[in-house]
């Protein structure tokens, strides 16, 4: 009986994987050919629109940005200088020191001579206690905040309390922003009113060269772990969330760069503290508020402005990092759980949330429960070596195509990494990832499913270093060329 029952047990989870694999791989082919489509045209819109005349204009959205900082005393002031250095007339810089306890509150006063000064806060969403507020007039856009620790959240909060401008932007105090990317994020909201929410595109700053905050040569890094992050960061973005963002279903936008209406954030309750999660949280927050008082609104993804951050190098810092993004998606998830199949919130509920919960949330219990039920149906008698052998074939070969397509779209469209060799070196990490680099990440996120409850409000920390220094060890172990002609 016992043998029976695990027969069938057996038999009908291989009948749900071959339907989960077949779907998730319909559903991102479909995805990238959207993809394709979708950043052609936009790529032709950009070429023919007059950026000069937006960039020189004082009619564009005046603009906050927001910076949580803590423990960043290495990185901080390449950040500030990067964005004091934006294509853009009207904005702000609000640093926010969230309780460092290393020399990051004194480092950015002491390299831009910023005084406390006597500066009035409208509290529209209470955070923990302000220590004060430092400026000088030689930076008019340049504001430092100082508060006591409460989290990423917490921090984004009291900028927007203290922010002047009808808009903001969230940025990682280890991230740059492309030199453009202020006005790209201002044209979205201005193009279409009802925008409220814009996010734009992630790429990998290892490897490149960086001078005064801004990346001004492009490389691959000498890092294999961070050379397989740059093919996962464009498939997610030029395909997943370009997909997502033609159906108003974006469900992410990334904490490391994402523009808001500040007004609606506020309305929404503010960013959620004690959560790990808090940029998914904030998003599905708009949704639902946006559904309920059925208001037309627009939250969208752009693949143009480009926001360079760091990505871990050592796979204890990589395991951090996605235990970290699977216990926020898991907890946004939880906490809005009343979305999920529910008409009221249209496509979002209906399509966007059982998607997440399918094939993001619980994706790693099923790949780790196929390692355990084929050998055992094997065992049993029911696996046929050649089907699995042609459905393995099948699924890698899907998911080869969904690397490449998505770097197919970056060289024939945004065309980042210009040299030809720098594109085959990633086509080959997009079929190596699914032997090693894919288990690996779902190992990291089965972990954080089982330690859910320890692990969700640990947010880690990675050790980032100088823009430029990986750059230049790299240059150090290069052959030097010399320029000397000999005739």
């Amino acid at each position: 009986m016992i043998l029976y029952l695990l027969y069938k047990i057996v038999i009908y989870f291989n009948i749900f994987i071959v339907i989960y694999v077949a779907f998730i791989s319909v559903v991102n082919v479909i995805q990238m050919l959207i993809a394709m489509v979708f950043s052609v045209s936009y790529i032709k819109k950009a070429r023919f629109s007059d950026i000069k005349q937006y960039r020189e204009s004082y009619n564009m959205i005046p603009i906050s940005i927001l910076v949580p900082a803590w423990n960043e005393e290495n990185i901080i002031i390449q950040t500030i200088k990067s964005l004091l250095a934006l294509d853009y007339l009207t904005y702000e810089i609000i640093i926010i020191n969230d309780g460092s306890t290393d020399d990051t509150l004194k480092k950015v006063k002491r390299a831009f001579k910023l005084r406390k000064i006597t500066f009035p806060i409208r509290v529209k969403i209470k955070t923990n206690q302000v220590k004060g507020i430092y400026y000088n007039p030689d930076y008019p856009n340049l504001v430092l905040v100082d508060k006591e620790n409460g989290g990423k959240a917490d921090a984004l909060n009291a900028g927007i309390n203290v922010s002047r401008y009808p808009y903001f932007v969230s940025l990682d105090a280890d991230s740059l922003l492309d030199s453009e990317a202020l006005l790209r994020i201002a044209l979205a909201f201005m193009e279409y009113k009802y925008t409220i929410a814009v996010g734009g595109i992630i790429r990998v700053a290892n490897g490149s060269e960086v001078k005064n905050g801004k990346v001004i040569k492009l490389g691959l890094p000498e890092s294999r772990l961070a050379v397989f992050q740059i093919v996962e960061y464009l498939r997610a973005f030029l395909v997943g969330r370009t997909g997502w963002s033609i159906m108003n279903t974006v469900l992410i936008i990334s904490g490391a760069f994402g523009a808001f209406l500040k007004s609606a954030v506020i309305d929404a309750g503010g960013y959620t503290i004690n959560t790990i999660g808090e940029d998914m949280d904030i998003v599905m927050k708009l949704h639902k508020m946006m559904r309920q008082k059925k208001y037309k609104y627009r939250i969208t993804f752009l693949p143009d402005p480009i926001c360079w951050t760091q990505v871990p190098v050592k796979i204890k810092d990589l395991y951090g990092q996605r235990r970290r993004w699977q216990v926020g998606l898991m907890d946004a998830m939880k906490r809005h759980n009343e979305m999920m199949l529910n008409p009221r919130y249209g496509v979002t509920g209906l399509l966007a949330m059982p998607y997440f919960f399918l094939f993001e949330l619980i994706a790693p219990i099923v790949e780790a429960l196929g390692l355990v039920f084929v050998p055992l149906s094997y065992f049993l008698g029911i696996l046929s070596f050649k089907f699995f052998i042609t459905f393995f074939i099948a699924a890698t070969v899907f998911g080869v195509i969904l690397s490449v397509g998505a770097l197919i779209i970056e060289e024939f469209t945004f065309n980042k990494y210009v040299k030809l060799r720098e594109f085959f070196r990633l086509c080959l990490y997009g079929i190596l990832e699914n032997f090693s680099y894919r288990q690996m990440t779902v190992v990291f996120r089965l972990i954080a499913i089982l330690r859910f409850k320890k692990y969700r409000h640990a947010w880690g920390k990675i050790k980032r270093q100088d823009f430029n220094k990986e750059y230049e060890a790299k240059q150090q172990h290069e052959p030097q060329v010399s320029n000397d002609s000999h005739e």
